[in-house]
């Protein structure tokens, strides 16, 4: 299991397999944006030559920076094989080495795979209302990286 940073063919691929990993309309969600502005902290993982998971995430502007996991997929024939682990594992590692004191990823209210994947990660859940606008609400996962 390879862990390393996206290529420009990594992410045509991301974008070519999103919506059959998330079986649903989700390419919009992996904007071109998080590989060219934002993409020093998305991180891959390939077995044998085989993009097999991604993990989309940026760093704040903020001070110390935070490190935002925005979108992540694993190959429905990866799953439970420790890949989102990895992908999470090494983001966090670049996210120490870049200062960051502090993780953040988000989802929507009930998606318990997410809730308990996080909280097995050492993260915490909260809920918070109206986070992505007027009774949108959102689980907020958050990470303490300073101790």
């Amino acid at each position: 299991m390879l862990t390393r940073a996206p290529t420009k063919s990594d992410f045509d691929e991301i974008v070519r397999v999103i919506d059959t990993w998330w079986a649903g309309p989700t390419a919009a969600l992996a904007h071109p944006i998080f590989f060219y502005e934002l993409g020093q902290a998305a991180r891959v993982v390939e077995i044998n030559g085989r993009l097999v998971g991604f993990l989309l995430g940026f760093l704040t502007t903020d001070q110390p920076p935070v490190g935002y996991v925005h979108l992540i997929g694993v190959d429905p024939a990866y799953r439970r094989q420790g890949v989102a682990r990895r992908l999470y594992e090494s983001f966090e590692d670049n996210c120490r080495g870049a200062g960051c004191r502090r993780l953040k990823a988000i989802t929507t209210v009930g998606n318990e795979v997410s809730r308990r994947f996080h909280e097995a990660l050492g993260w915490r859940a909260s809920i918070v209302n109206d986070y992505a606008g007027p009774g949108r609400h959102r689980m907020v996962f958050t990470k303490d990286l300073s101790g």
